[in-house]
């Protein structure tokens, strides 16, 4: 989940959570760029499974090589380089692997136009675009929709969730798909936490959400992944932020005010 400016697209699926019973896997991507329109790929997909609102202990990730350069900053960003990817398989070696793993299930993304756009335009370049688009294999839920309902005129940024719910992200030093779909996960039990009691579930009761989030930190999936960096690439990166920061103040992920207004664009 690279620092991404905020997208506009149709809502296919409303932001509301759905009855527990039904398989959800939090997912997210991380790309070459900000715009698979300018014709940026995606270089890694992490995914967790719950059913009824608990982690099964399930996950689905793979790096991606993306036939193609990064885009300035975007490297910095993930820490992925070309490199690294040089070995990995291409979207279309995966893409049955990953709808298969997907098929049926509700998508739980933070900023969905986002990943789900990236993900529609990869499998558009699979066979002539055969098999579909996202919302074909599985429902979508936007999570940054939620959160807006929930913290109207707040910054809603995944960082800036896990800071107001307790979620504990500070081994979160470069973007990771993996890393940010376990802490979205973390962050969407506490978001949505309370749901059933008001009666918006059906019968069967759900796990509370500070029970779940316990499972997910305990262990019960694979273990965060971590992505080694050289001390040279570690300080371009800081350089980097430093970069920014003398022009426009700050960076995406700089902590600020919980009563900051407006999102970045």
């Amino acid at each position: 989940m690279q620092g991404r400016r905020r997208l506009s697209a149709p809502r296919r699926h409303p932001a509301t959570h759905k009855v527990p019973g039904m398989r959800q896997i939090v997912l997210d991507t991380e790309t070459t760029g900000l715009e698979w329109r300018k014709g940026n790929r995606v270089v890694e997909i992490g995914c967790v499974e719950l059913v009824e609102r608990r982690p099964t202990g399930r996950v689905w990730h793979r790096y991606v090589h993306p036939e193609r350069e990064f885009e300035p900053g975007a490297q910095e960003v993930t820490g992925l380089t070309l490199e690294f990817l040089a070995d990995k398989p291409k979207f279309a070696a995966i893409a049955d692997e990953f709808l298969e793993f997907i098929a049926g299930a509700e998508l739980v993304i933070h900023n969905a136009a986002f990943d789900v756009g990236f993900l529609d335009y990869e499998l558009s370049l699979v066979d002539g675009g055969a098999r579909g688009r996202i919302t074909d294999h599985a429902g979508v839920l936007d999570s940054l929709e939620l959160a807006r309902q929930r913290f109207p005129g707040q910054r809603n940024s995944l960082d800036a969730l896990c800071r107001r719910l307790g979620v504990d992200n500070a081994h979160r030093q470069l973007h990771g798909a993996l890393l940010d779909a376990q802490l979205l996960a973390e962050v969407y039990l506490a978001l949505t936490a309370g749901q059933t009691e008001l009666g918006l579930a059906g019968p069967a009761p759900a796990e509370p959400a500070a029970v779940a989030i316990d499972r997910l930190r305990a262990g019960a999936l694979a273990p965060r992944p971590a992505v080694v960096v050289s001390a040279g690439e570690l300080e371009a990166h800081r350089a980097r932020l430093d970069a920014i920061r003398a022009r426009a103040g700050q960076v995406l992920w700089d902590p600020v005010a919980e009563g900051a207004a407006a999102e970045p664009a």
